[in-house]
């Protein structure tokens, strides 16, 4: 029996169908790692995509990147320590849409600041961790819930880590971690969101190797002990990869996924204890 592949191609590529087309994706931190692969798998099904960073140069190695999906791209240098880093975000938005119908929370950090020893470290790193991670995702999602109200549709996924959800991890970041799980929790079991249409989660990543972060910072300084620490704390024998977290990040974006809400999906390879 002859097989026509670029017909069996096209039947695959066409088997699911998230409904992102035209519909406009927000990703903060959107032009490296966990976010640009994000941004990358919602502009593979058709959305449009606005990713935020303080870095220009890593926006515009993101947008050329994201433009070859043939969507339209938005990028907005800011960085998430200013106080009025949301109102400018939404402020860049509008000139070119009315909202956005997906936001991906997924700019933070602040795991490795501060020190090891609690009582020394300054004040200044609790209120600065928590503005990046929890404070600037709460801002962004009630200024544009107006806009997925109105359109009685909308996702909102925050990036936690399993910090937020079990101890470890420095105290300033578990504690904002663990705030972004609080407020996709709460919107969750607000009734006039969800039954218009809006879901609220939270995904939290295990350790995933990137490029040009920390943990390539510690495999290269000591690869042996690195090693070891794979094998003894990650079951599969490795880490995650940005790519991993995204596909989940993008189901859970997706019509199929509209039973869920208010979960807190943990993608870690079984790294942490709990259930």
């Amino acid at each position: 029996m002859k097989i026509n592949l670029r017909a069996l191609f096209k039947l695959k590529r066409n088997m699911i169908d998230y409904g992102f087309k035209n519909k406009i994706a927000l990703i903060t931190g959107g032009s490296r790692g966990i976010g640009l692969s994000i941004a990358e798998s919602l502009a593979k099904q058709g959305a449009h995509i606005i990713i935020c960073s303080r870095s220009k140069e890593n926006l515009e190695s993101a947008s050329k990147a994201l433009k070859k999906h043939n969507v339209e791209v938005l990028t907005i240098k800011v960085d998430a320590l200013k106080q009025d880093a949301a109102d400018f975000i939404v402020s860049e938005i509008k000139k070119r849409w009315d909202g956005v119908d997906i936001l991906i929370n997924n700019v933070g950090g602040g795991g490795r600041w501060g020190n090891e020893r609690v009582e020394i470290t300054n004040d200044s790193v609790w209120s600065e961790v928590f503005q990046k991670n929890a404070l600037i995702a709460a801002l962004l999602t009630s200024k544009l819930i107006p806009h997925m109200l109105k359109r009685k549709w909308g996702r909102v996924i925050t990036i936690s880590s399993i910090y937020g959800k079990e101890g470890g991890g420095r105290p300033w970041f578990a504690m904002a971690k663990s705030a972004e799980v609080a407020l996709m929790k709460s919107l969750s079991l607000t009734n006039y969101l969800v039954r218009s249409g809006i879901t609220f989660n939270t995904v939290a990543p295990g350790g995933i190797y990137i490029k040009g972060a920390g943990f390539e910072e510690e495999l290269t300084k000591n690869p042996i002990k690195f090693k070891k620490m794979i094998e003894d704390e990650y079951p599969l024998g490795r880490m995650g990869t940005p790519e991993e977290v995204a596909n989940v990040v993008t189901f859970l974006c997706s019509e199929q996924a509209s039973l869920v809400n208010g979960s807190q999906i943990t993608v870690d390879g079984g790294q942490t204890k709990s259930f």
